[in-house]
Order: structure tokens, then sequence, then C-alpha cells
């Protein structure tokens, strides 16, 4: 799982300029590491998402490979059955059928994440 980067002041002598990056991790297993019961859970969370979500998309748009590989839907690879529901409610709420457009969706997504100072 890729966060973005803040920039952490250090000691003087720690780093050049005494900033250094500092990075959230969270282990995450991989589609087809061998359990079954996860990549079902995989398979459903993408199943119900918008297209440009998915990892097929991802590469399509020749998006690094860490960045289509380790996605939002990867950091909750641990508890599988919190992936499938999380995702089953999150595509519930992305049905083309509800009153807001994909479009506004993204405007939303987006301005709360700016004001969050989040990456996504």
């Amino acid at each position: 799982m890729w966060a973005a980067p803040r920039l952490i002041p250090l000691p003087a002598g720690r780093r050049a300029g005494g900033i250094k990056l500092a990075m959230t991790w969270i282990k995450v297993v991989r589609p087809g590491s061998g359990d079954a019961e996860l990549d079902a859970a995989y398979a459903e969370a993408y199943e119900g998402m918008p297209a440009e979500y998915t990892p097929a998309a991802q590469g399509a748009m020749n998006m690094p490979p860490v960045v289509a590989a380790d996605s939002i839907v990867a950091s909750h690879s641990l508890i599988p059955d919190a992936l499938r529901h999380m995702f089953a409610g999150y595509s519930a709420l992305l049905q083309p059928d509800l009153p807001l457009s994909r479009r506004q969706h993204e405007l939303i997504a987006a301005t709360v994440s700016a004001l969050n100072d989040c990456f996504y």
C-alpha cells in the first residue's frame, strides 16, 4: 500500500537539509497467492467496481506495477471477509442508476481527499 510521503523535520546531520521522507506501509497479500478465499474476495470486490478501477484497466493505462498492484483493495487483504464486505458496500454506492453521476462521485472524492491532505 502506498501513501503520499510527508516531510518530517529531523535533527541536523541525519539527512541533508534535516528532512526525511516517511511513508505508511501496510502488508498486503496479492491475488493469486494461493489463498482461494482471498482470491474470491478480490474477484467479488472488483466485480462491482467501475471498470476503470480494476487492475486490468490500470495496466491498460500503463500505470506502474506498484500503483496497479498495491491498491486500496489490497490493503484489506489480510482479512478477506472485511475486503468482501467493505467493497460490496462501496460498489453499491457507485451504481450508475443512482442520482449522482460518476463525475460527481469523483469530484466529491477528490475534494474530500484534498481537504484531508490525502493522496487518494
